[in-house]
């Protein structure tokens, strides 16, 4: 199981690190955390060090309570960034986090190596054929409605049922297109009321029947300090609690705030694997 990032081949058959670099002054966690390019940078090499494989940056915040940001103001903000990251880190392989196909377009061309889309391509008729023409990995998540929406549509019959139809659809709309490399990512957070949240992470290895690469994304989210009656600062613990499930149901690519403690699950789930 490989993509190919940028003429690189990613083996996905061991689980890999995504950390996130959110460049937005109003993200639920990290929103405003970087007052400086230099205190951005410093966090980008941490996370490569600590072994992320990916970066994923994203300038447009997809809470419920985020306000709107135009497609200019989305470019004016990401570009910079990703000239800057790859000005000190020209290896780094970024992710963008758009759900925009001019925004995604521009990334590219200025070197980003895959897109993350939170609508998989329901918010822009136009990112499917982008994502074609530009030839680079998808990550296609779940969700319904828009980020302020998706709190209000929440009713399913049966919710992995239907997420798994949803893919089914997605990923042949996208195959129609041409476009090889597809990640699925079951939207923890997003349409879904917490214990849903958590019916989805029990059935998760139920997502191997469309043999495409998982991406699990629950760092420090609702779903655990709801539950924790704790906040997203004390949330760490849960978060590594649902990588190390995650990894064993089945997921590929860990999107994270924090990489070493996620890296730590990679390490130790492959030790076990490796017996």
């Amino acid at each position: 199981m490989t993509i190919n990032c940028k003429g690189q081949l990613i083996d996905l058959t061991t689980p890999k690190v995504m950390g996130i670099l959110n460049v937005t002054p109003n993200s639920f966690y990290d929103g405003g955390m970087y007052k400086s390019n230099s205190e951005m940078l410093t966090k980008v090499g941490k996370m490569l060090h600590e072994g992320a494989t990916f970066i994923d940056v994203g300038a447009y915040s997809s809470k419920p309570s985020a306000e709107y940001v135009s497609e200019e103001e989305e470019l004016q903000r990401i570009i910079p960034i990703i000239n800057l990251i790859l000005e000190y880190y020209p290896e780094a392989l970024l992710s963008v986090d758009t759900f925009r196909s001019e925004v995604a377009k521009v990334c590219i061309e200025n070197g980003a190596a895959m897109i993350n889309d939170i609508s998989a391509g329901n918010l822009d008729d136009n990112m499917l054929e982008t994502i074609a023409k530009c030839n680079v990995p998808y990550i296609m998540m779940h969700m319904r409605g828009t980020p302020e929406t998706m709190q209000k549509m929440t009713s399913y019959e049966d919710i992995v049922k239907e997420i798994l139809f949803y893919f089914s659809e997605k990923v042949a709309r996208a195959r129609s297109f041409g476009i090889n490399d597809l990640i699925i990512d079951p939207g923890f957070g997003f349409a879904k009321t917490l214990d849903q949240n958590y019916e989805v992470l029990q059935k998760m290895e139920l997502f191997d029947i469309l043999e495409l690469p998982l991406l699990a994304g629950f760092s420090r989210k609702s779903m655990i300090y709801k539950t924790l009656n704790s906040t997203a600062d004390e949330a760490l613990n849960g978060t590594t609690v649902l990588n190390s499930i995650a990894l064993i149901k089945g997921a590929k690519i860990l999107r994270v705030h924090d990489v070493k403690e996620a890296m730590e699950c990679v390490d130790l789930y492959n030790k076990i694997n490796k017996l």
